[in-house]
């Protein structure tokens, strides 16, 4: 660690809660490069946690940013906000109708999602539990905490609120067993992402929906990680055979600004009036104009196609990893949501590729998650693939 990374180390152990370990202190970055106060340059895998599609300051991003925040950064909900409506229009557009409550971050969404869901239960009996799956992860609010099924997650918030039963993923007869006369709705990221990189398999989405319809209960996809073309549809749904209730979107949605979103299907919105949700800076200007920011670079610059083929290129290469390294059991995941699983520490594996420059993170203890920007070159994504390459060989010897 340089000198000035330790000092900004050192500023953190003493002003800051220890909520994270950072490792190195980033201070500038272009595309999917960016560069640490030790002045090294890396290729980032991770994109800000899966929030930067566009990549690094992007001009089209930036430059909507900055012009907003000239005219109107903040104007709060009490006030019509053109950038709010029209980024409300687009997405009603390209999901067919659903309509939009903008928050500030996933678990908000994610939370007011399930808040809009109990709004509904109370016309059929007052039914109000959700149920989620092992391994989800959902946000941490406390309600999200207890949604969440991961001890770890959970672990010293006691008592968490009561409202989720719990469920196995890819395994519709365990939702069967957990419904009850109780449950409102089924909650689910169509690819578990901090569980470890899980996709759901399309044949149980089929028999969740269809169960949901049978049973009458509403089928809510958490989509703030594989949402706004992670997994190489605008969202992750459109290449499943299910369309649900409700939805959420955040972390790319905003272009690295705070921005999430709860959209649900009209007869569904229109169970909320005025007063029930709110929000402080949920869907502000300068938000909504990134959002809207991103869209235009997703459309314009063909990033859905992007993300297909250059996952398929960062997969090939992992999957060739795989074929020579037994420590390594399996590459799965959709799009640019990959997730390697190894026999070890994924930690390890994070810190090596670190070293030689290539910036990816854990989905648990043993899955490596690559998440880049969906517009990496595929010369970068060849070059990380060689940081990584010796990365391994450091960890596990020479392949050859």
């Amino acid at each position: 660690m340089s000198e000035k990374t330790q000092d900004i180390a050192n500023l953190y152990d003493l002003c800051l809660m220890h909520t994270y370990t950072p490792a190195i202190a980033l201070i500038e970055g272009h595309g999917s490069k960016v560069t640490g106060m030790d002045n090294m340059q890396y290729i980032d895998l991770t994109a800000g946690i899966a929030t930067l599609a566009c990549g690094h300051c992007h001009p089209k991003v930036t430059e909507a940013i900055v012009n907003q925040a000239k005219l109107l950064p903040h104007c709060s909900n009490l006030y019509y906000n053109t950038n709010m409506a029209l980024l409300g229009q687009r997405l009603s557009k390209l999901s067919g109708g659903y309509k939009a409550f903008f928050v500030s971050t996933g678990a908000e969404a994610n939370e007011n999602m399930v808040k809009i869901a109990r709004l509904w239960g109370k016309e059929r009996g007052g039914r109000y539990e959700v149920i989620t799956f092992n391994k989800s992860f959902h946000g941490r609010t406390l309600a999200m905490c207890a949604a969440t099924a991961q001890t770890k997650i959970q672990d010293g918030f006691d008592p968490l609120p009561t409202g989720f039963a719990y469920a196995d993923y890819n395994d519709l007869e365990s939702v069967k067993a957990a419904i009850n006369d109780r449950t409102v709705a089924v909650m689910l990221e169509p690819v578990q992402g901090e569980g470890g990189v899980i996709p759901a398999d399309p044949a149980f989405l089929q028999g969740l929906a269809d169960l949901c319809k049978e049973r009458d209960l509403l089928l809510l996809f958490d989509e703030i990680q594989t949402g706004m073309g992670r997994t190489g549809t605008l969202f992750a749904w459109e290449d499943t055979p299910v369309k649900p209730d409700l939805f959420t979107l955040g972390k790319a949605l905003g272009g690295g600004l705070p921005l999430a979103a709860v959209l649900a299907r009209p007869d569904v919105a229109a169970l909320v009036k005025p007063g029930m949700l709110g929000t402080t800076f949920g869907g502000n200007p300068c938000a909504c104009a990134a959002g809207l920011a991103v869209l235009d670079v997703i459309d314009q610059d063909g990033l859905l196609a992007r993300a297909k083929a250059t996952g398929a290129q960062l997969r090939e290469g992992l999957e060739a990893f795989a074929a020579t390294y037994p420590q390594i059991l399996a590459v799965r995941g959709k799009g640019l949501l990959i997730g390697m699983v190894v026999e070890g520490s994924a930690k390890e594996v994070v810190d090596a590729c670190r070293n030689f420059g290539a910036l990816c993170c854990t989905a648990g203890e043993h899955v490596v998650r690559f998440i880049p920007p969906l517009n990496i070159p595929e010369k970068d994504v060849a070059e990380a693939l060689d940081m990584i390459s010796d990365a391994l060989e450091q960890l596990w010897g020479d392949a050859n």
